[in-house]
């Protein structure tokens, strides 16, 4: 079996006539994580959602396991293994935060939030609150629980510790590598360079829709990192 699970080659994507992405490539093995790094606006959320299916490449390859995903529907493509967490919208809030959890699933399995839940007791607390009650960085730990409760072999996640306390923060990264040691990979969009370089594997870094940099992370150095998030 191949330890290549997403390969996303010499992408061109964007909004009508706007091309955001431009020649972008990159991989994420399983058990691995990928983690994408960038200034706002030089196109981390549009890969994101060209890789996820919302956004149809103009140009270049999704593969997914081997098979070309380009013309799979986001649903279908969550189907094939691969999870999202939008960096917006993330929860659905006129639902309690229970009904965030189950709604999209037809098991009742509750060991599959287990280890999240534990981690996040808040949620344990809120769960028969409307969940656009919750704080944002609240709303974005359910977000985490729901993809991560999916036990998908890639899961996307788009700056998911935005707005997150702290210790929350490394919870999360403690978790993203947990089920990295069961194979699983993950795509992470994140500002928040300590939390990237504590869970990320390879590093890739993007500026005006173009691939500035792609490394191990222990072939780089902070410092180097840092100068891309320079304005």
């Amino acid at each position: 079996m191949s330890l290549l699970f997403l390969k996303f080659s010499n992408l061109v994507s964007g909004y009508g006539d706007t091309m955001v992405l431009r020649d972008v490539s990159g991989s994420v093995e399983r058990g691995s994580v990928l983690g994408v790094l960038g200034r706002n606006g030089v196109g981390k959320t549009t890969l994101m959602k060209t890789l996820a299916g919302y956004i149809k490449p103009q140009g270049g390859t999704v593969t997914l396991n081997g098979r070309n995903v380009n013309a799979l529907a986001p649903q279908d493509r969550l189907h094939a293994g691969m999870a999202y967490a939008p960096q917006e919208n993330v929860v659905f809030g006129d639902l309690s935060v229970h009904e965030n959890l189950w709604l999209h699933l037809d098991d009742k399995d509750e060991s599959r939030y287990e280890s999240c839940l534990k981690s996040f007791p808040r949620l344990v607390e809120r769960m028969a609150q409307r969940s656009g009650l919750l704080s944002g960085g609240e709303r974005k730990l359910l977000s985490f629980t729901r993809s991560m409760g999916l036990r998908s072999p890639l899961t996307i996640l788009d700056e998911p510790t935005e707005g997150v306390q702290p210790e929350n923060i490394h919870r999360m990264a403690t978790l993203v590598r947990s089920q990295c040691a069961t194979g699983a990979a993950f795509v992470i969009v994140e500002q928040n360079l300590e939390f990237l370089l504590s869970v990320a594997d390879t590093v890739l870094v993007m500026d005006h829709g173009q691939v500035m940099l792609d490394s191990r992370v222990e072939s780089t150095s902070r410092e180097k990192l840092e100068e891309f998030l320079m304005v």
